[in-house]
């Protein structure tokens, strides 16, 4: 034995470079990164802050000494660990004891100090507890074939100190061979079994069990206790578990766990291993977010209607509707309806009519000009009615993911539905070119109806009072009165008649009129529909569909 080697304080500290990956690594790690990815804020945030933890381990490992495999040593409290591993070490490096706690702290020992720093700065291991063990004296047999090795000792993981028991967690998550030492007392604890065993499915291949203390058994107690420790093992999921028994007190077995941990260093296979194992089992946990049945990848043709339907009810585009068809009406009576007629309705004011088309048209300015005040409670149905349909055969979160797509740009849908009222409304001063040419006519009218009845008084001084000599025979002659009247009768009956087929022309032009806006006006919801709800449902629905297939190409894998 040689002298006892000095802790160094830290390891030469060049970093090498990263190893690469075994394919099947690779191809796992681009997987998951991607599940998070298009997870993110989606599924479950354990299971996604679990995920980025993972990549982020595997990464950093995946850059640090691929030629050092490191293997935790955990156990409670008697059951030999530190005895075991200052036995490999061949120095007495870890306290041994029967009190709780002995060792309190992490210690290594390295074998191989070439990239080992980095590695144990990554592990946060005390400088004071790391050890190097490169002697010449140790015999060349057993000091080569544990090159590579990073031999952690562990707290006890039943330790009293909480702490104590948050660091067994830590190094059991990094390390890339996992060693449960065992005494036959406390093998079947439960805090054990529970606690660490259970969830070591899948990690059989980068997991060893030893028994220790065999020293205290007769030969056929400790096939007894191998066998029954097996069967305990197996029903936790551990498929053919790997279970060595020692002693490191008559040093029975000790030589072959070296042997079990030389072979282990020398295939460099742990690390790539682990993180292997690591992922395939947090895969499994996506299962949950992975729907059976295919999703639909857009929102079908009915309830995008039913949705820009309910959008236009909540906008009140019918009530705009109707309240132009009336604005139309009542400002084409102004312009086109018989001049005769509108003199009279002066005569005979209607403050009603008046103050109908002024409250119209503050009503529509004010519709026009601010954010449509929509229904909200109108809104939030509609939302909720087009996404009801596309996530009844999504996982739970997904689903919950889709509603929130499809709310969320409704802050902004107000404003979009006002401007699409806007953008197809017409101003007020514009005015059909029908309406001029009506009213140019009816004037026409009037002039030639104001000639007649000049012409008949003319008639009348001239030709019936003689009150003067007329300039002109037709004037001046009574018997042509007849025709006169008879041209003035013609020409407000004309006129009577203009405005009367006028008014049936507006009542058909105002509902055609009404029926384009709206129909302009459902366009433009339609539009914000499409843009502000069913775009952002459809493209979680892509994110979804892309989530799915890369969590069952993931678990067909492990199949």
């Amino acid at each position: 034995m040689t002298a006892t080697t000095p802790p160094i304080s830290s390891l030469e500290e060049t970093e090498t470079p990263p190893s690469l990956a075994e394919p099947g690594l690779s191809a796992r790690l681009d997987v998951l990164d991607r599940l998070v990815a298009l997870g993110d804020g989606r599924v479950d945030r354990t299971l996604m802050d679990d995920a980025a933890d993972l990549l982020a381990r595997a990464g950093e490992r995946l850059r640090l000494s691929g030629d050092h495999t490191v293997v935790a040593l955990a156990g409670g409290t008697g059951s030999g660990k530190s005895s075991l591993f200052n036995a490999v070490c061949g120095l007495e490096l870890s306290p041994t004891g029967m009190r709780r706690p002995m060792t309190s702290s992490a210690h290594a020992c390295v074998w191989g100090l070439e990239g080992a720093g980095p590695l144990l700065d990554w592990l946060d291991i005390d400088s004071r507890h790391r050890y190097a063990r490169a002697s010449a004296l140790d015999g060349e047999g057993q000091v080569g074939s544990l090159q590579g090795l990073v031999l952690l000792d562990l707290p006890d993981h039943d330790s009293v100190r909480a702490a104590h028991l948050a660091e067994v967690d830590k190094y059991v998550k990094v390390a890339d061979l996992i060693i449960w030492v065992l005494d036959p007392q406390k093998y079947a604890d439960f805090a054990v079994h529970r606690r660490y065993f259970e969830q070591l499915s899948g990690h059989t291949g980068v997991t060893l069990i030893v028994l220790n203390q065999v020293d205290r058994l007769e030969p056929e107690e400790v096939t007894e206790c191998v066998k029954d420790l097996r069967r305990l093992l197996e029903a936790e999921g551990m498929d053919g578990p790997t279970i060595l028994t020692t002693s490191a007190k008559s040093g029975a077995g000790v030589e072959g766990f070296r042997e079990v941990l030389a072979d282990a260093v020398a295939a460099r296979q742990a690390r790539l291993e682990r993180l292997v194992a690591d992922i395939d089992r947090l895969v499994r946990r996506f299962e949950d977010q992975y729907g059976a049945t295919e999703p639909p990848s857009t929102v079908d043709d009915r309830r995008t209607a039913a949705l820009v339907e309910a959008l236009a009810d909540a906008a009140g585009v019918p009530a705009v509707a109707e309240s132009m068809e009336s604005a139309y009406s009542l400002r084409a009576l102004d312009y086109v309806g018989w001049p005769v007629g509108r003199l009279i309705a002066r005569l005979h004011s209607d403050p009603l009519r008046r103050m109908r088309l002024g409250e119209l048209r503050a009503e529509l300015r004010a519709a026009f000009t601010t954010p449509v005040n929509a229904q909200q409670a109108h809104v939030d149905n509609a939302l909720q009615e087009v996404t009801e349909g596309v996530v009844s055969d999504l996982p739970p979160s997904w689903q919950r993911s889709v509603r929130d797509a499809g709310r969320s740009k409704a802050d902004e849908l107000p404003e979009a539905l006002g401007d699409s009222l806007r953008s197809v409304v017409p101003g007020f001063n514009q005015i059909p070119a029908w309406w001029w040419v009506v009213r140019a006519w009816q004037y026409l009218l009037i002039a030639a109806s104001a000639l007649g009845v000049i012409w008949l008084f003319a008639i009348l001084g001239y030709g019936v009072l003689k009150l003067a000599d007329a300039p002109l025979d037709i004037i001046g002659d009574p018997s042509v009165a007849a025709y006169v009247g008879l041209l003035l009768v013609c020409t407000l009956g004309l006129g009577a008649f203009t405005g009367s087929a006028a008014r049936n022309m507006i009542a058909l032009s105002s509902v055609r009129h009404s029926e384009r806006l709206e129909e302009r006006m459902r366009e433009g919801i339609t539009t914000s529909a499409q843009t502000l709800v069913i775009a952002p449902v459809e493209r979680e629905l892509a994110v979804y569909k892309s989530f799915r297939e890369e969590v069952g190409t993931a678990i067909s894998a492990l199949m």
